[in-house]
């Protein structure tokens, strides 16, 4: 028996090919079969994406990553990573990801966003697809993909740092892309069929937890909190038949979590950091951290409950609400795996592991930023993704409650439906709106930051041609990043990396370029 109960139409399958029904044809409906509207709806959310790719060729190095470039230029790849175990922070996994786009320095900045949006959105429809036919769900053609492209709309553009979230490629393999690289790793599970896929799945999960694990610590953590959860709350959620291999796969995650970290722990680069920070900072157990933690939390937690565009992941739950179906013919129920009642057991679930996982998040991170953390947007992340996933199945509930409430058996229950599908679809209609000017804003500060990065950047490289071995620079800011001389002059950091990428040996802060 799946998730949903309302009586199925049998008109078509869940990648939209028909199929024949005994029931005989129905009128046709706004949430009808054939209704081709959600795949123009998802139009919407790719055109954000598309234009939040568009402008990624504006990106240029900052930060960290004037660090990175001129040792990947001289090192390689494996080099990083040596640099990353050995020096900085243990993080292998993290290194082998840096250094694939420092690779190409400029270019790499650039093709960033293009390349990581797609890849998280193939993921995310991907999971939506696998996740709907596991439950024995049937919808319109277009669905899945507007549900993803909601979902990854609002994760990268609801943030309060954009820049930050999505186009900074340092912070994003850390706690953007990691989370949706962490969630991927059910795809084999949920389309594991026999031993063979059984054995795959385990594989894939315990390998990813050990690549997570010398990725990110923050979505290390909150896949910890997930994974336990399905250990200890199977009963709930799944049916008896796949409960038992529900847990062993979720164990088997978290064996592959607590490798990873481990290697990460115990590397000379983690001892590095933590003896560098340790002096500077409380542990994070200490009270007074976990009470800052705290503090800082609940601060957080009001910036995200206050973000109006959320709700963009609640239309499209509603949506998916409205138009799902449980899936006709004979066998029909025999394959879903989550149980029918009390569904919205899974919503509390999810709410608590958002809640716990954020905060652990904000206690792990308090150390090194102090009450910064309410500012460092983009450790936010990593649990953030938890709370969009959470919305849509809030959203898919009331949406499920609602169309119980409006049988299309009557011509006022079709009238009614089709107001709350308008409805919802207005609601991520002005969601994308919502997201789109500010994300223009920020398009045309970035081109302006390249514009000025280009010619400092053809300035620097012409005086080094020439012999030059001290040059001027002047910082060039976008997304609150930091820039060699900040503080006017007073921080010099990074500023030695930029010079060894330029091939000088010294930079002096120039208020205005030459």
């Amino acid at each position: 028996m799946a998730l949903d109960t309302s009586p199925p139409d049998g008109t078509q399958h869940t990648d939209g090919t028909p199929k024949k029904s005994s029931d005989g044809p129905r009128p046709p409906s706004p949430g009808g079969r054939q209704a081709s509207w959600p795949l123009v709806l998802a139009l919407l959310p790719l055109g954000l994406l598309t234009l939040a790719s568009w402008y990624g060729r504006h990106v240029r190095p900052s930060a960290d990553e004037w660090c990175f470039l001129p040792h990947v230029r001289d090192h390689g790849i494996t080099g990083l990573m040596d640099k990353f175990y050995f020096t900085d922070n243990g993080r292998v996994g993290n290194g082998l990801l840096v250094g694939l786009y420092t690779k190409y320095p400029v270019a790499g900045h650039q093709w960033f966003g293009l390349v990581s949006g797609v890849l998280m959105l193939v993921l995310l429809w991907a999971l939506t697809v696998r996740l709907l036919r596991r439950a024995e769900l049937e919808v319109p053609r277009g669905v899945p993909l507007l549900v993803a492209g909601m979902i990854a709309a609002v994760f990268l553009f609801a943030t309060p740092n954009t820049y930050k979230t999505f186009y900074w490629p340092a912070a994003s393999v850390s706690h953007t892309l990691a989370p949706v690289l962490a969630l991927a790793a059910a795809i084999p599970l949920l389309v594991a069929r026999g031993r063979r896929g059984r054995i795959t799945a385990l594989a894939v999960v315990t390998g990813a937890g050990v690549f997570m694990g010398t990725l990110s610590e923050e979505a290390s953590v909150v896949a910890l909190v997930v994974l336990g959860g399905v250990v200890l709350f199977a009963h709930l959620i799944f049916v008896e038949r796949v409960r038992r291999f529900a847990r062993i796969w979720s164990l088997a995650g978290m064996a592959g979590v607590a490798i990873g970290t481990l290697i990460l722990m115990t590397s000379p680069g983690s001892r590095n950091r933590r003896t560098r920070y340790d002096a500077e900072s409380v542990s994070m157990l200490a009270p007074e951290s976990l009470r800052g933690s705290l503090r800082g939390y609940l601060q957080i937690l009001e910036t995200v409950f206050t973000t109006w565009q959320y709700l963009g992941a609640v239309a499209a739950g509603v949506l998916l609400g409205l138009l799902a179906q449980r899936r006709a013919g004979r066998g029909a129920g025999r394959g879903a795996v989550l149980l029918p009642a009390r569904p919205a057991v899974l919503i509390a679930l999810g709410t608590a592991a958002f809640l716990v996982s954020g905060y652990l998040c904000t206690v792990i991170t308090y150390p090194v930023f102090g009450a910064r953390v309410v500012t460092t947007e983009r450790t936010w992340n990593d649990y953030l993704l938890v709370y969009v996933l959470v919305l849509v199945g809030a959203g898919a509930l009331l949406g499920r409650w609602l169309r119980d409430l409006t049988p299309d058996t009557r011509t006022s229950g079709r009238r009614g439906r089709a107001l709350l599908l308008t409805g919802a679809a207005l609601v991520c209609a002005v969601t994308v709106a919502g997201l789109t000017t500010p994300l223009m804003h920020l398009g045309r500060q970035m081109e302006s930051r390249a514009e000025r990065w280009d010619r400092q950047d053809a300035f620097l490289r012409e005086g080094a041609a020439r012999g030059e071995t001290v040059m001027p620079y002047t910082p060039t800011k976008v997304g609150k990043m930091l820039e060699p001389f900040g503080d006017k002059g007073r921080k010099r950091w990074p500023a030695q990396c930029v010079a060894d990428y330029y091939h000088l040996d010294q930079l002096t802060y120039a208020e205005r370029m030459p």
